[in-house]
């Protein structure tokens, strides 16, 4: 029997609840479909922030590089200020992992979830690539005459060809196998003839950004004809991404992006899957750990009141599943989020989902 060892950081607030509910359900597809998790329990957070003044040793860095995937409950402590923890762990981790890639999918699993007039299901059925290790988040910058009248910030986007090749490099994959070789239903019937499979979308801001989106763009045109012809590639500015997402939702397939637009764009593609109660997403090393989380935050106001919703926690370990080689565990998951959604729970939003977490952990894992 296959067996896999996976880092569990519970986390703040009703971080460790959904996380119990994640685990619970993986547990189940593990047991349905022939191998076995051990799951290694780790403290970072608020909790231990206050007590030992500790964030994340760098003891710890080195022991979780060992685990090929970790999950992630949620980060963020009302007693702490704002940015220790996330920076502290979450951001960290991220940069010292080297996961360079920020995945999140973006599916809807029933019209009354959706905020958007007259979408459904097949309307909203995306992947967004976000680069995750540079750009505005590397945190290159400084002040000059602080806290003066003449104050000057100044904050650097910092793009390598070799951080953006790796990251285009993961999305045309992506975009090139996620259809399985059917043609994407956006393309046009010239270009399936083609051969195009897929379509992978550059987000960026060409007008304005002329350095650091001429370097993606540049990179991104020279990949695509040399390696992905059977992509079709499109281009558009960000600000217009967040209109057709609001609009046209159907037109996306795969898209790409820095770090700070797909920070941006993917909250807004939450708010149109149904919300952070199921938006779930990895930061992946291909080569290295990964790190697998729910997308909203600990939501302390909730903790111990079993009302918090689960799904976007147990979504995310369906994509731990994925990483580590389960994908029919994963695609076992995923049906049965769809049909509990679909049968039983009433809303996404916390305390009106007509159960409570633990509950609604029980019925995904029961579908399984």
């Amino acid at each position: 029997m296959k067996s896999y060892d996976i880092a569990v950081i519970g986390g703040d607030g009703t971080g460790p609840e959904v996380t119990a509910e994640a685990l619970k359900v993986a547990e189940a597809a593990a047991k349905k479909f022939g191998f076995k998790l051990n799951w290694h329990p780790y403290d970072f957070g608020g909790e231990r922030y206050l007590k030992t003044g500790e964030v994340l040793p760098d003891s710890a860095v080195e022991e979780l590089r060992k685990f090929k995937a970790m999950y992630l409950g949620a980060i963020g402590h009302p007693q702490v200020k704002p940015g220790i923890l996330e920076k502290g762990i979450l951001l960290r981790l991220r940069f010292e992992l080297e996961q360079y890639i920020n995945l999140r999918p973006v599916k809807l699993y029933r019209v009354q979830d959706c905020p958007l007039k007259d979408k459904g299901p097949e309307d909203i059925d995306f992947v967004v690539v976000r680069e995750n290790n540079e750009g505005l988040y590397i945190g290159t910058g400084g002040f000059v005459f602080k806290n003066t009248p003449h104050e000057i910030a100044v904050q650097e986007s910092v793009n390598t060809r070799r951080g953006v090749d790796r990251c285009l490099k993961y999305a045309f994959e992506l975009a090139k196998k996620r259809r399985g070789g059917k043609p994407w239903k956006g393309l046009k019937p010239e270009d399936v003839k083609d051969g195009k499979t897929g379509q992978l979308t550059l987000v960026g801001k060409t007008n304005v950004l002329t350095f650091e989106f001429d370097l993606w763009e540049r990179a991104f045109h020279e990949m695509g004809a040399k390696k992905y012809p059977t992509v079709k590639r499109d281009y558009a500015h960000v600000d217009a991404t967040c209109m057709w997402f609001v609009k046209n939702p159907e037109w996306f397939d795969v898209l790409v992006t820095d770090n700070l637009f797909g920070d941006i764009i993917t909250d807004l593609a939450a708010m149109i899957q149904g919300g952070l109660g199921v938006a779930a997403g990895g930061n992946i090393n291909p080569e290295g750990t990964s790190m697998f989380e729910c997308m909203g935050g600990s939501a302390p106001k909730y903790t111990g009141k079993n009302v918090i919703n689960p799904i976007a926690a147990i979504n995310a370990g369906a994509m731990m599943l994925d990483f580590i080689g389960e994908s029919k565990a994963c695609a076992a998951i995923e049906a049965a989020v769809v049909k509990i959604i679909n049968t039983k729970i009433k809303s996404l939003a916390a305390g009106k989902m007509g159960y409570g977490t633990r509950e609604v952990g029980d019925l995904v894992a029961a579908a399984i």
